[in-house]
């Protein structure tokens, strides 16, 4: 088993910058490639960005592409999702997920192990 905690969220205004920061602990983090989700209120989860074990490989979604990093440190068991140029359109709650293989998906269902999510809202 694997538990996920995301945190760094909130409330931010357009334009701003926000890091989520997701630690897993219990199974070992190891050879797990990770990713982040979003849900809008009344939307279903869509993909934002994935990372495989290595860290060499990120895909991001068209949305967030050139305004989102996501990184790793496996030493810490953490992975990260930095946000810059934050726009209203990405209010959301964040998920974090994990699947137990090293390769990236931008699949939800290829994930196995979810965290409780962390609100972002952008304002206007």
């Amino acid at each position: 088993q694997v538990q996920l905690v995301e945190s760094g969220g909130g409330l931010v205004q357009a334009g701003g910058s926000l890091r989520l920061s997701c630690v897993a602990s219990g199974r070992t983090f190891g050879s797990f490639a990770m990713g982040w989700f979003r849900q809008a209120p009344g939307k279903e989860r869509d993909f934002v960005a994935t990372i495989n074990w290595y860290g060499s490989m990120q895909y991001y979604s068209d949305s967030v592409k050139g305004r989102f990093t996501i990184s790793r440190d496996n030493a810490k068991n953490t992975v990260y999702l930095q946000m810059n140029s934050l726009v209203p359109e990405d209010t959301a709650v964040y998920y974090c997920a994990s699947r137990t293989t090293s390769a990236a998906s931008t699949s939800l269902n290829r994930f196995e192990y979810w965290g409780q999510g962390t609100q972002v809202t952008v304002s206007s």
